[in-house]
């Protein structure tokens, strides 16, 4: 993968860096960093150091003393809005009853039964193509807790992500499934092929799953955010088939989604009782760090989505929020 075109003077920074250019660089603070356009894909470009790197860029990158301090400087804005915007006080009751009910009292936009009953196949194609950002490293992010959980919670981190990975069929990964429907819907499947066109909230999707697991300190709440994303996602990729199959998709194209069906209902309830659970029977001070976590993958989900179909409000065949709510 080549390093992505800069978009302003802090991925500029970085791409120079990159390619052995030294200059300084000053960090301005935004106001509303999921949708700063520079600032998000500076953060993607520096976390991308420590999955896959880059084509032509030195290995020894991921540690370069000057890189890592100007991405803690990055973060801090980062840190901060998710913190203003996403903390929740624990009421006592146990995690999965709090987790569930977060999620329940989440009144996100209505991107799921859009997609099922209206979206046009190009609609369906521009979602695909901003979610093959992550789902190309799909489990990737979420892995990086496993060698700092212990028994039982490790246990049932282990068990999801390997139905995330296949179960050891490299055919059956869920990374793999997402090219097939990529390629039905003409898409180049290459690893972050779309980096470059994606918008910021996009970038946010994964760079948020990407702070929580390159800092061991925010173990916690990528466990949580797991969480939510196992417990949000049986319902929505029903949809997702459905809207796939309407648009002409075979099972084998759409079945990505359908494998979610299954799969994340049973990942629910592991996520939310064995892994969250017995992570919290270890270390009982970490439950607002979970349901933070929880509720940054639920908020920036829904940036996301209001993105697309704001973006779409345009479109004569798109009828907006009050016709999909019956979804």
């Amino acid at each position: 993968m080549q390093v992505p075109p800069p978009r302003g003077p802090l991925s500029a920074w970085l791409t120079d860096r990159l390619t052995g250019v030294q200059r300084s660089v000053e960090i301005v603070r935004s106001g509303q960093p999921f949708a700063d356009e520079d600032l998000q894909l500076a953060l993607w470009i520096a976390y991308e150091l420590q999955y896959r790197g880059f084509d032509g860029v030195d290995p020894e990158a991921q540690w370069d003393p000057d890189i890592i301090a100007v991405r803690n400087q990055l973060e801090r804005p980062w840190i901060r809005w998710l913190e203003s915007s996403c903390r929740v006080d624990p009421t006592g009751e146990p995690v999965a009853v709090q987790l569930r009910s977060m999620i329940d009292a989440d009144d996100g936009p209505r991107l799921a039964p859009y997609l099922r009953r209206h979206a046009t196949r190009e609609q369906f194609r521009e979602f695909v193509l901003n979610r093959s950002v992550y789902q190309l490293k799909e489990a990737d992010p979420h892995s990086f807790a496993i060698p700092r959980l212990d028994g039982a919670a490790k246990a049932a981190l282990v068990e999801i992500e390997s139905d995330e990975y296949g179960g050891g069929r490299p055919e059956r990964m869920h990374s793999e499934l997402f090219r097939t429907t990529m390629r039905w819907l003409g898409l180049d499947d290459s690893y972050g092929r779309y980096v470059a066109e994606v918008p910021a909230v996009t970038l946010a999707v994964s760079n948020v799953m990407s702070l929580f697991a390159i800092h061991r300190r925010w173990t916690a709440a990528l466990i949580g955010h797991l969480a939510a994303l196992e417990m949000t996602s049986t319902l929505p990729n029903r949809q997702y088939a459905a809207g796939a199959a309407r648009l002409g998709a075979s099972d084998e194209q759409a079945q990505y989604f359908t494998e979610h069906v299954e799969a994340d209902a049973v990942h629910e309830q592991i996520a939310a009782h064995d892994l969250c659970g017995s992570y919290l029977q270890q270390h009982p001070d970490a439950i607002s760090d979970v349901l933070f976590g929880a509720r940054c993958s639920l908020v920036v989900d829904n940036l996301f989505a209001e993105h697309l179909l704001t973006g779409w409000a345009a479109s004569p065949r798109y009828l907006g929020a009050s016709e999909t709510a019956t979804g």
